[in-house]
C-alpha cells in the first residue's frame, strides 16, 4: 500500500479523542450487532424487521423490553436463557453482537488515517456478517442484501470516492483523467461485473460438470430412505447412497417423480418429492429431516441436481466487487478456494459426515472479503515481492 492512501498512516488526533472514538465505535458494533440478529433471524423466515418493533422470544413469543436487551451485557445478565420461559438463547446470538464490535473497531484502527472510508466499510462488513450467518442457517443470500448491496456500493462509490479506490491503490484523481467520482463509480461497475462474471462461470462450469443426471432406480421402482438425521441413506434394489454422497454444497435436490409415495405414514398419489439435505417437499408442504418417520414409494424417474454454487453466490460476489473493486474479487476469490477446501476436504476424503462438510460458500466469500479489507493489499505486495529478482 501507498503512504499516500492514508490506510496505515496512522490516527492523526488527539489519543485522548482517538480512544473516544474507538470505544464509541465498539459501542456502536455491538448495538449493530444487535440489529443484525434481528435480520438474520427474521428475513429468511419472510418476517418483517420492523414489526414487531421489538425483539421476541421465539419459543414463547416474550417481547424483550430494552433493559433485558442491552448488546453484549443482557445474554450473560440472563446467563443466555429467556426471562419469561427460560428457554435457551443461542450463544451466536451475543458472538454475533462480538464479531459486529470488533470488526467495526477493527475498520476505525485500520483506517483511521482516512475516516471518510469507515462508514461504507462498516456498511459491507455488517452486509458480509448477515450473509455469512444467513447462509450457514438457509443455504441462501437473500436479494435483499446482494441487490440492496450492490446499489450502495455504486451509490457509495459518488457520494465517497476514495472507499472504493482506497484499497484498490490507486490515485482517487489523476491528472488528465476523468474526474473522481466518475472514476471511482468506474471501478465499481467493474468490481461488481467481474465478481458476478467469475462466479457466473463457476456455477455454468458446474452445472457442465455435474448438471442433472438420472439415478438409478430397480424396474419395479421401488425406494425408501433410512431414516435418521446424522447420516440418512437412500435405498433401491439397485444400491444404497448415503445423503453424504449426494448432497456436498447444500443447494443440492433429488427430484423423484412417483407413481405413490408413503410420507409419515400418508400415502400421495402421481406425486413428485423434492429431497433436500435437510428437509422435504411434497404437494407444497415442508417437512424437516427430524420429523421423518417413514419415507418410500415407487418411483417413474428419479433426478438427481447438483451445483458447484448457487445463484446467491453470483450476486454476493457482485456485491463484495461494487465495495471493494476487482483486486478484492479476485483476492477474495482465491482465499475462498483455500479456506473452503482446506475445511472440507479432509472430511470428504475420510468419508465422514460433519458439520464442516455443510458450511455453503458464502461464509468463505465472506472470509476472503474481510482478509481483503483487514490484511488483502500488504499480502498482495508480499506475494508481489517475492517474484522479483534479488536487489531489485
Amino acid at each position: 500500500m501507498s503512504k499516500e492512501s492514508g490506510v496505515l498512516s496512522g490516527a492523526m488526533l488527539p489519543l485522548e479523542l482517538n480512544e473516544f472514538i474507538a470505544i464509541s465505535v465498539f459501542v456502536l458494533g455491538a448495538i449493530v450487532g444487535s440489529f443484525l440478529n434481528v435480520v438474520i433471524y427474521r428475513v429468511p423466515r419472510g418476517i418483517s424487521v420492523n414489526s414487531p418493533k421489538r425483539s421476541f422470544c421465539p419459543a414463547c413469543d416474550y417481547r424483550i423490553p430494552f433493559y433485558h436487551n442491552i448488546p453484549l451485557v443482557s445474554w450473560i445478565f440472563l446467563r443466555g436463557k429467556c426471562r419469561k420461559c427460560s428457554v435457551g438463547i443461542p450463544f451466536r446470538y451475543w458472538f454475533v453482537e462480538l464479531l459486529t464490535a470488533l470488526f467495526f473497531l477493527g475498520a476505525w484502527v485500520r483506517f483511521s488515517g482516512s475516516p471518510e472510508v469507515v462508514p461504507g466499510l462498516l456498511v459491507l462488513l455488517s452486509l458480509l456478517i448477515c450473509a455469512t450467518f444467513i447462509d450457514f442457517d438457509f443455504q441462501i443470500i437473500p436479494d435483499c442484501l446482494t441487490k440492496g448491496g450492490v446499489v450502495i456500493g455504486f451509490l457509495l462509490a459518488l457520494a465517497v470516492p476514495s472507499t472504493v479506490v482506497l484499497l484498490m491503490d490507486c490515485p482517487v484523481y489523476v491528472e488528465g483523467s476523468i474526474g473522481a467520482r466518475p472514476r471511482a463509480l468506474l471501478w465499481s461497475i467493474i468490481g461488481a461485473v467481474s465478481g458476478y462474471a467469475l462466479i457466473y462461470s463457476v456455477v455454468v462450469l458446474g452445472k457442465i460438470a455435474f448438471g442433472r443426471k438420472a439415478l438409478n432406480i430397480p424396474e419395479n421402482g421401488e425406494w425408501h430412505v433410512v431414516e435418521g438425521s446424522e447420516n440418512p441413506v437412500l435405498v433401491t434394489a439397485a444400491e444404497k447412497t448415503p445423503f453424504e454422497d449426494l448432497f456436498f454444497v447444500g443447494s443440492e435436490r433429488v427430484e423423484i417423480e412417483c407413481e405413490y409415495a408413503e410420507v409419515n405414514g400418508r400415502s400421495f398419489n402421481g406425486t413428485c418429492l423434492t429431497i433436500h439435505h435437510d428437509r422435504l417437499l411434497v404437494e407444497g408442504e415442508e417437512i424437516v429431516i427430524a420429523d421423518w418417520k417413514t419415507l418410500s414409494g415407487k418411483a417413474k424417474s428419479m433426478r438427481y441436481y447438483r451445483e458447484a454454487m448457487g445463484f446467491g453466490d453470483v450476486k454476493f460476489m457482485a456485491l463484495i466487487g461494487a465495495f471493494l473493486g476487482w483486486k478484492a474479487v479476485l483476492f477474495t476469490i482465491f482465499v475462498a478456494s483455500v479456506s473452503g477446501t482446506a475445511v472440507s476436504l479432509p472430511a470428504k476424503i475420510l468419508r465422514k459426515d460433519s458439520p464442516l462438510t455443510r458450511i455453503p460458500f458464502g461464509p468463505y466469500l465472506a472470509l476472503g472479503a474481510i482478509a481483503w479489507i483487514f490484511v488483502g493489499p500488504e499480502l498482495l505486495d508480499w506475494y508481489f515481492s517475492l517474484m522479483l529478482p534479488v536487489g531489485s
